[in-house]
Parts: C-alpha cells; structure tokens; sequence
C-alpha cells in the first residue's frame, strides 16, 4: 500500500477550457500539429500547471521553464524505444502531461495519485525515480551501454536534462570523463536557467554566464584548432600577442570551451523557449556520433510573471490564487505556525553571533534551510557549495581541523550522499563537525526520495559519532550549543513540520543522558526525537483507560543511556519505542543492542517505527497514522502489550 505503486486512480480533473492538452493521450499526438498549435499547447501546460498550484504546494517555477523543451524533445525523439533522464526530477510536470497522465494530473502530490516525480510504476516513458541531483549522465550512458549490448542494431539514443545547478556534482564530471573514453552516443542536454533552488554559486556559474553570451557554436574543438594553427608564430612577443589573441578568438567562436575539452561536441547555445528553433537543434544533435551537449537556454517561471521575476519563493510555493489577469498573485496563505526549520536556523545564527569560530555550510539549500538571515549577517562564516553534500562534508573536516566550528546543514535524504565523507574525513578523524539534519522523517508530498528515514541507521555505525534527536522544539538549540563544545562529530536531525513545545522544566543536555518525564509502574514509553510529543500525548490517553506509564524522550540515539533505561526496562510490564526512522538499524534496534550487552531482558520490548520498505507520498500525519506512529496508535500498542484489548479511539 505504501510502497512505490501504480495506484488506480478515480479523481476526475476540474472542468478546464483546453482544446489541445486532453487529445494528447501519447507523444506520438504531437505528430501533425502546427506550429501554432504546438504554441498553443505550451500555453495550456502552463495553465494547468498554474491551475495544479492553487489548492497544493508543488513545484513550480522549474516546470514551468521546461515546457517547450518537453514538447520538443517528445516531438523529436520515440522515448518508447529511446531514453531520456530529467535531472532533477521535480522538473517532470510537463513530461507527465505529454505523456498521458492529463486525466490524473488533478491527484499530483496527492496519497495514491500521481508522483511529484518520474515514477516507473506510473508510466513506462519514466525510466528512473530521480529525487535529487547529478546522477542523470551516468544513468543515460549506462542506458546506452545497456541498449548496445542487449539491443544490438536498433541504434536506440539515450538523452540526460541536467540542469546548471546539478552541473557542479561530481558524479556529473565521473560521468563526462568516462563518456568521452567510451565515446558512446550521448546527447546531455544543459538546461541553463541560471538557478538551482537558489541562484547557482561557484566557478563554473561564472563560467556558464560567461558560456550564455557567447555566440551559436556547432562544431568540434579540432575545427577551432586547425584555425588557430594557421597564425604563424615569429619572436617571443609575437608569440605572446598571438596567444592572447588565440585565447580570444576560442571565447569569440563559443562558450562552451570546457564541454570540448572533456570530450565532448558543443552546440549550442540555444534558446529553450523558441519551439522551431529548439526542435531543428534537436532534429540536428538526433544523430550525431559520440557524446553532444547542447546548451540550451531557459527562464525559470518562464510565462507567469511573478514565478519568472522571484523562482527562489516560486521553486516550490504555498497554494496561492491568480488575479483577474492571470499574471499577478492575488493572495498566498502561509501558516503563521513556525517550523522546526525556524527553530534550527534561529539556533545557527545564534552560534555564529557567539562564536566567531562558527562556520556553516548548506548545499544550495539556502532557502530551505532558512538560513537567508545567516547569509546575510555572516557571509564570511556562510558557505553555499552547491549540490555536492560530499564536498561539503569533506571540506568541513578541514575546517575543523584547521580550528573552526562548521556546521554542516543538509536534509537527511541528501546527506546520505556524503556517507564516506563522514566516515572518511570527518569520524575517523574524530572532528568537531556538527551535522544538522533537516527534513528527518516523512516528507508528505514529496515522496519516497525525499523521506529523511534512514539517518538515525546510517549516522549511528561510525565510531566516535554521537547522534541526537530533540525530543521538541526548546531542545534544537540546546543541542546545538551541546554539539559545538563537544569534542568529537555530532549529528542531531528534526523533521518537515510544525513544531511542538513539550511544557516541562527539560533538564540540561548531558552527553548520553536521557530524559525522564514522568514515571509509571505500568509500562515504558521511549519516544525518540519528534515522537517524544506523541509518546506524551499517548500516555494521557492511557491514563483515561487505567495504565500509568514511564515516558522517556531518550535524546541520544549514540550513545544510548542505559544506566537509566535499563533498570526502567526490567521493571516495566511491556517496552515500546518509537520513531520515524525505519525500523531496520533506527534507535529501537540500537536499544535492543545496548540492552543485550547488559544482559537486560527485551522480549518485552515493541519497536514502533516505519517499515523496511520506500513509503510512498501522502499528507505526513497519515502516514503516521497508518504505522501506529501517532498517539492514538501507540496508545492502541500498549493495551494490546498490556493485555487490555485495543478499544476505539
């Protein structure tokens, strides 16, 4: 039920004025369309993803920059039989639109409805569940090698979208090296918008502004050094003034200098919002040996104002409603409720006004790790690396062995692509980086690549790592200060949501300690992280059935405090630890380890977490709900553990 599914879907789309978007039921639809009919269609793409943004959060401006390159790539190429990766895969609205899914789009984001993202068990023109940045040029070249042994002769062609923002990955340059060693046939598309989430950062932005200016190019690196090779050379000076000129004249042919360099054929660039000229540029690359990029230019938001002029609010906005006009938001309602997102930032900033050895680092998340104010009061002590979690990693541990404090700001998923960092450079050196997880747990809408599940499993096998959950809001900060005088790497993560105060006077962070917060001799409740709220919101619907319980927010995951949960465990009639981590290696396993090695008994113990398998997207509190991860559901586990019967709640 929960798993990545073709789930049958029922909601009908509201009534909407479109002619040619409902015939489109395949790509081959688009064959015979005019010009102005193809315009057309771009237009109406863009009113149903206008349309989709009015009662949901989706994202947005991204797919709105995309929408001619869909249509013409989906006009010039049978992805039936050839293969195309959009990098990243939130960028997949328009995709889905051309390819048969118009009837179910109104269930986009929504439980059991169309995925935010290319989803195989949606459609079979969605090859790979792409969640996140970097990976698409490996994947298409392993499709073309995989097409070439197994489908020998039919000369399939395999395409990569990759956007600038992911261009700085390493993998993306792993891939183009081994690319053009192999020299298989690989069209990499570079959709330069000029944005990640946020405005790209680093050397090859400088270099991809410099790139969008340049002349059309359509050749070979070669072709520019036979040229260059007929300028006679004659005396030192000559030989300097030739070489600047030489150095000009590659920059005045094409921008795309480096992309030749590495093997690849530059063309480009061209204007991904100009449909004729796109679709021949595609129709020009279709057949090209050896590995292309095409450089193709887009707008981010491109065709509703607000979007284009602001992509950093509109990457992934709040429901909103358009004006009479069309082109003019009207009204965003936000919640005034402040996230743990606000909670962490706010404890940031605070460090860094404290200590000037405090450093923090995010991975073109700015925006959605609120660290805007942060950027902007300390942008010496900020840095943005771009999507590469493992440099970031990396370039934290020379930090902290240089002396400083990084903090190192990521969501949980996306850590998980920095593991041998944290292994490598950071706890087997046993360095004071501190690792702040955000998104830990369900991600609602946004599915299976985006739920922070894992990190309470992958952060607690490296030796010398301490792991922390606050069990509430208060605790963020007080953690933080903890990890930033620790001597060694800690983590501590908390969730996409609302946040929650547990009204109590919390005892200090003591390193391994738990807390106690309140005692009963008839069971043991261990809410772990954000499930401390909900084990205390349990435990008062216990008491109206009769059983007074222990409550536990248990702060460390590693190391686990058994000096006080041991003996609180022999004495209670039934254990239930809770948490929203999968249950495979999470904290509930971690406790059953530490009371194994004291000898403590467990058969009385019930793990309550989220399955060994990828949960699908959904509203967060359902899901919950269906695992027994909600008050009512632990509530439900210990009369059943206690032997009462489970009554309704």
């Amino acid at each position: 039920m929960h798993a990545l599914s073709r789930s049958p879907l029922s909601v009908q789309p509201r009534p909407v004025p479109y002619d040619i978007l409902p015939r489109i039921h395949d790509p081959r639809d688009l064959d015979g369309l005019t010009d102005a009919q193809l315009e057309q269609l771009a237009a109406e793409i863009r009113e149903r993803l206008c349309s989709i943004v009015s009662d949901r959060a989706a994202h947005f401006a991204s797919n709105l920059g995309v929408v001619e390159l869909a249509i013409a790539l989906h006009k010039v190429f049978d992805f039936k039989t050839d293969r195309l990766i959009w990098d990243t895969g939130h960028q997949i609205y328009p995709h889905k639109l051309l390819t048969g899914r118009f009837p179910q789009f109104e269930t986009l984001r929504e439980r059991g409805g169309l995925m935010g993202y290319p989803n195989p068990e949606e459609s079979d023109y969605d090859l790979f569940v792409t969640g996140h940045a970097g990976s698409s040029v490996s994947t298409s070249l392993g499709l073309k090698a995989g097409d070439d042994l197994v489908h020998k002769g039919e000369d399939r062609k395999s395409v990569a979208v990759i956007g600038d923002g992911a261009l700085p990955s390493g993998v993306v340059f792993e891939a183009f090296n081994n690319a053009a060693g192999l020299q298989k046939d690989l069209l990499v598309i570079l959709n330069d918008n000029e944005m990640g989430i946020c405005p790209r950062v680093g050397g090859l932005a400088s270099y991809l502004d410099s790139a969008r200016t340049a002349p059309y190019y359509d050749g070979l690196k070669k072709d520019v050094a036979w040229l260059l090779n007929k300028i006679p050379v004659v005396g030192e000076q000559s030989t300097k003034l030739l070489s600047q000129g030489k150095d000009a004249l590659k920059h005045f042919l094409h921008g795309g200098m480096l992309f030749e360099e590495l093997g690849f054929r530059y063309i480009g660039p061209v204007d991904g919002h100009d449909l004729k000229t796109l679709t021949a540029a595609l129709e020009r690359v279709k057949h090209v040996r050896g590995p292309v990029l095409l450089h193709v230019l887009t707008e981010k938001g491109h065709g509703f104002a607000p979007a284009a002029s602001d992509p950093v609010t509109f990457h992934t906005p709040a429901p909103f409603q358009r004006d009479d006009s069309g082109q003019e938001v009207a009204e965003i309602r936000t919640s005034s409720t402040k996230a743990y997102t606000n909670y962490a930032a706010d404890a940031i900033h605070a460090a860094l006004s404290r200590d000037d050895r405090v450093a923090v680092m995010t991975a073109a998340m700015c925006q959605g790790n609120k660290l805007e104010k942060v950027r902007a009061d300390f942008p010496d002590r900020f840095f943005d690396t771009g999507i590469c979690e493992g440099h970031a990693v990396a370039f934290a541990g020379g930090m902290a062995k240089a002396g400083a404090r990084p903090i190192v700001d990521i969501y949980s998923t996306f850590l998980q692509r920095s593991f041998d960092h944290i292994f490598q450079e950071v706890a087997l050196q046993n360095l004071p980086v501190t690792f702040m997880l955000d998104r830990a747990g369900l991600c609602g809408p946004d599915g299976a690549t985006h739920h922070g599940v894992f990190d309470n499993s992958y952060m607690r096998v490296f030796p010398n790592m301490t792991v922390m959950a606050p069990g509430d809001a208060g605790e963020i900060k007080a953690m933080l200060d903890f990890s930033l005088q620790h001597d060694g790497p800690c983590s501590l993560r908390y969730p996409k949501t609302a946040a929650v105060t547990v009204d109590r006077h919390a005892p200090p962070i003591e390193h391994g300690k738990a807390e106690v917060y309140e005692n009963g001799p008839d069971g043991l409740l261990i809410g772990c992280g954000i499930m401390f709220p909900v084990a205390v919101a349990a435990a008062e619907k216990l008491r109206e059935e009769g059983l007074d319980v222990t409550v536990v927010n248990p702060r460390f995951i590693k190391p686990i405090d058994m000096e006080t949960l041991g003996p609180l465990m022999d004495e209670a009639p039934f254990v239930i630890t809770a948490e929203e981590n999968v249950v495979t290696g999470g904290f509930g396993s971690a406790l059953l380890e530490a009371a194994n090695a004291r000898g403590v008994r467990t058969d009385h113990v019930r793990i309550v977490a989220l399955p060994d398998e990828f949960i699908e997207h959904g509203p967060r509190d359902e899901i919950l709900a269906d695992f027994g991860l909600d008050a009512d559901g632990l509530r439900n586990t210990a009369l059943s553990l206690a032997d009462r019967g489970v009554t309704a709640a």
